[in-house]
């Protein structure tokens, strides 16, 4: 990242590819919803606790579709 004479901000832009991505946004969604329901429980907010949940089970769902989704593009 660097700052051009008329003070714009250039960044550099690194390409992530999806190989990349999608483990740290599976991860990301397990610790968020552990945080959701963590959340729900401290203040009884039974709202929190249904997100967390809810995550919860988008995070297992991702979490086996990344699974097969890597083992079928596997190369030998």
């Amino acid at each position: 990242m660097g700052i051009t004479t008329t003070g714009g901000i250039i960044m550099d832009v690194k390409k992530i590819n999806r190989e990349q991505l999608v483990p740290i946004l599976v991860v990301f969604e397990l610790v968020l919803s552990v945080i959701f329901i963590f959340v729900g429980y401290l203040t009884g907010n039974i709202y929190f606790r249904g997100v967390g949940i809810g995550l919860l089970i988008a995070w297992v769902t991702g979490a086996i579709a990344y699974y097969v989704v890597g083992k079928r593009t596997a190369k030998p």
